[in-house]
């Protein structure tokens, strides 16, 4: 494919610290397209909860990756992401592309939004990424030697943060995305307790996977996470209709894209593991 910008056009890369958010930035920046980080920390500040924050963050910007946090299922993401595209379409930006959840309904007001922006757009539709095992959610469980999560034995087809940001990165810059919504799947599927298993021989941990249920994993963002009541119970909610095995299928969709298989988690361990992740205290 061919880009559909030169490379003086600015890109701005929402939640750009971030697992995914970072590896979309640093493509960019390797195919030659200046980059913006939107966080809050950033040279030009940018919060989602902040409206004052956008209009500075979109001048002169000509795309769009939006990664809403802290979930594309929060009730405030669909109205939040509407006011910021209808901004950005007004500010001259002409290409959007969301990061959303496969599977997740509470995602469709934010993914309506974007399509009825007037920009450019392109859906991809993504769930557990590998690196929430080594950067996300469940690294300190898997550090405590124990992750419990309510998942029981349903099974899963992990994605890499890598692939994400390289079709990301080939949405945000070349013809033939636009109108297009992609489900992104990693090669193979696996429980929760197979990915934990897989950690545990590769890194030498003592770390197992414990299915709970949705209330027990409730009482622990409560206590010890300190997560409010409300937050508590919209998680739940997402997590009662995603971890029904609506995902237990995988695509060619990364295959078609990039013209390669997707990254396997057993090689995203092997490499997280030789990079120093989860060594032992």
């Amino acid at each position: 494919m061919t880009t559909t910008q030169n490379h003086t056009e600015t890109i701005l890369v929402t939640a750009g610290t971030g697992k995914v958010g970072r590896r979309v930035a640093e493509r960019l920046a390797a195919k030659g397209f200046p980059v913006r980080i939107g966080s809050r920390s950033a040279e030009i500040p940018f919060d989602w909860e902040d409206r004052s924050t956008w209009a500075s963050v979109l001048q002169g910007v000509h795309g769009v990756f939006l990664m809403y946090t802290p979930d594309i299922g929060d009730p405030r993401a669909g109205d939040t992401i509407r006011a910021f595209s209808e901004l950005a379409v007004a500010n001259g930006v002409q290409r959007l592309v969301l990061l959303s959840a496969r599977g997740e309904d509470q995602a469709a007001p934010a993914e309506q939004a974007v399509r009825e922006s007037g920009a450019e757009w392109t859906v991809l539709q993504a769930a557990w990424f590998n690196q929430n095992f080594d950067e996300g959610v469940f690294t300190d469980m898997v550090l405590a030697g124990g992750v419990a999560f309510p998942a029981g034995q349903v099974l899963e087809p992990f994605i890499d943060s890598g692939d994400l940001a390289d079709v990301a990165a080939a949405a945000l810059t070349e013809d033939g995305h636009a109108g297009q919504d992609y489900e992104l799947t990693g090669p193979r599927l696996l429980s929760f307790g197979d990915a934990v298993d897989t950690i545990a021989a590769e890194s030498g941990r003592n770390v197992q996977y414990i299915p709970v249920t949705g209330a027990q994993f409730g009482a622990v963002l409560t206590s010890e996470v300190g997560m409010p009541d409300e937050e508590v119970a919209g998680m739940l909610d997402i997590f009662a209709t995603l971890l029904d095995g609506r995902n237990a299928m995988v695509t060619d969709t990364v295959r078609r894209l990039l013209g390669r298989e997707p990254i396997d988690f057993a090689d995203y361990v092997h490499d997280a593991v030789a990079s120093g992740a989860w060594k032992q205290g």
